[in-house]
């Protein structure tokens, strides 16, 4: 599985795509940022994002995108621009028909590091020896927009089986064990 990592920001937006499965080594297709001017008006800059983040889905070519679920912070302004972009990236992908999941950073630190609370320098540590590199990617908005595409590989796999076979259960089709194939409901 291919997974686009989106670390949403508006000077800074995280990119990170790697690809693998649980239990395997990951291994990194890609890693950046899309920048644009503090001083810009809003509608430049998320144009300027959706540019970056639809050219990054051209080259990168994902089978999902993770994208940091926006949460509460006390500077209003901050989180209005992080959830603006975070909604850029959604519908990029949706555009695509890619599937999105959302992860908190509590998720993904714990998924990383081991600890909901780990700071930024820890979840870039974790990265860097997960994927092998020689240094920790910079800005730590690259290495966030990592872990969150390491996050989904591990976690995401498994919540869409989950999903997939409840749906499944739902319209009566019953899957066959070892081979992935459905049939039908028998009467």
């Amino acid at each position: 599985m291919r997974v686009l990592g989106v670390d949403p920001g508006l000077t800074r937006c995280g990119l990170g795509a790697v690809e693998g499965r649980p239990g395997a080594p990951l291994s990194l297709v890609a890693v950046g940022v899309v920048r644009t001017p503090a001083d810009d008006d809003i509608g430049p800059r998320l144009v300027a994002i959706e540019a970056g983040i639809e050219q990054w889905l051209d080259e990168v070519r994902p089978d999902a995108v993770a994208v940091e679920r926006v949460f509460a912070q006390h500077n209003v302004r901050t989180v209005m621009g992080t959830a603006q972009a975070a909604a850029v990236a959604i519908v990029c992908a949706a555009r695509r028909g890619l599937p999105v999941a959302l992860h908190t950073p509590s998720e993904v630190k714990a998924a990383i590091t081991g600890n909901g609370n780990a700071d930024k320098k820890q979840v870039g540590a974790m990265v860097t020896r997960l994927l092998r590199l020689e240094a920790m990617p910079r800005p730590a908005d690259a290495a966030d927009a990592l872990a969150l595409a390491i996050c989904h590989v591990w976690r995401g796999g498994v919540q869409n089986r989950l999903a997939e076979a409840l749906a499944q259960a739902r319209s009566g089709r019953t899957v066959q064990s070892g081979t992935g194939q459905s049939k039908g409901a028998r009467r």
